[in-house]
C-alpha cells in the first residue's frame, strides 16, 4: 500500500514538472532588459528562445523573430534542444510510469509494471536534467554579461520563464527519485515462501499402515485369553 501511494506521488509529481517545462518554451521572459542605473524607461527589451521583442511606454509590443536559426548563439541553439529533450523524455516518462504503475491494469506481471516504473523513474530524471541544464546555461549567459564590466550593450535579467524550468525540472527530478527508490525497496522485501505437500495416494497410506502395524511389538496372552 505504501509503494502505491509512493508511486501515485511520484506520478503526480513527474507530470507536474514536464507540464511547467512544457510551459516554458513558448513563454515570452526569458531574459528581461535591466533598469539597473536608469533614470528614465522608455523602452523594455525581452526576448526567448524564438524571438525578441520591445515594449514601448504606451505597452506596444514589436516582435522580431530570429532570422536564421544557424546564425544563432551557440548557447541559444543548445538551450533549445536541451528543453526539447526535456519535454520529449517527459513525455515518454509519463506513458512509461501511467503502465507502470501498480494501479492500473495494463503492463502485464508485476514484474514487468516494476521494470516499467523503474525505466519511468530514469526517464524522468533525464528529463530533469535536460531541464535544469537548459535555463542553467540560459541563466549563466545573462549573469555573466550583467557583471562583466567590459559588457556596454543592453543587459538583462532573469525572466520568469527560467525560474518555471528549474522547478519542472527539480519536480521531474524528486519524482523520478521517489519511482527508483519505490522499486529498490519492494525488491527489498522479502517474501513468503510456502510449500506444498501434495496429498499421498491411497496405495502409500495403505503401505505407511501396514508398515507401521507389522513394526508393532507382539501382543502375549496369558491363560484365560481362550476362556
Amino acid at each position: 500500500m505504501a509503494s502505491t501511494a509512493a508511486e501515485i506521488v511520484a506520478f503526480l509529481l513527474g507530470i507536474s514538472g514536464w507540464v511547467l517545462e512544457s510551459s516554458t518554451l513558448p513563454t515570452d521572459y526569458w531574459k528581461v532588459s535591466s533598469i539597473d542605473g536608469t533614470v528614465i524607461t522608455t523602452a523594455t527589451f525581452w526576448s526567448n528562445l524564438w524571438k525578441t521583442c520591445v515594449t514601448d511606454s504606451t505597452g506596444v509590443s514589436n516582435c522580431k523573430d530570429f532570422p536564421s536559426m544557424l546564425a544563432l548563439d551557440g548557447y541559444i541553439q543548445a538551450c533549445r534542444g536541451l528543453m526539447i529533450a526535456a519535454v520529449c523524455f517527459g513525455f515518454f516518462g509519463s506513458i512509461f510510469a501511467l503502465v507502470g504503475m501498480k494501479c492500473t491494469k495494463v503492463g502485464g506481471s508485476d514484474q514487468t509494471k516494476a521494470k516499467l516504473a523503474c525505466v519511468a523513474g530514469l526517464i524522468f530524471i533525464l528529463s530533469g536534467l535536460c531541464g535544469m541544464s537548459g535555463c542553467s546555461l540560459y541563466a549563466h549567459r545573462i549573469t555573466s554579461e550583467f557583471f562583466d564590466p567590459t559588457f556596454m550593450a543592453q543587459k538583462y535579467e532573469l525572466g520568469a520563464a527560467l525560474f518555471i524550468g528549474w522547478a519542472g525540472a527539480s519536480l521531474c527530478i524528486i519524482g523520478g527519485s521517489i519511482f527508483c527508490f519505490s522499486i529498490a525497496e519492494n525488491n527489498k522485501t522479502p517474501r513468503i515462501g510456502y510449500t506444498y505437500n501434495k496429498a499421498a495416494s491411497v496405495m502409500s497410506t495403505r503401505t505407511k499402515a501396514y508398515s507401521s502395524s507389522s513394526k508393532a511389538p507382539p501382543k502375549h496372552f496369558d491363560k484365560n485369553a481362550y476362556v
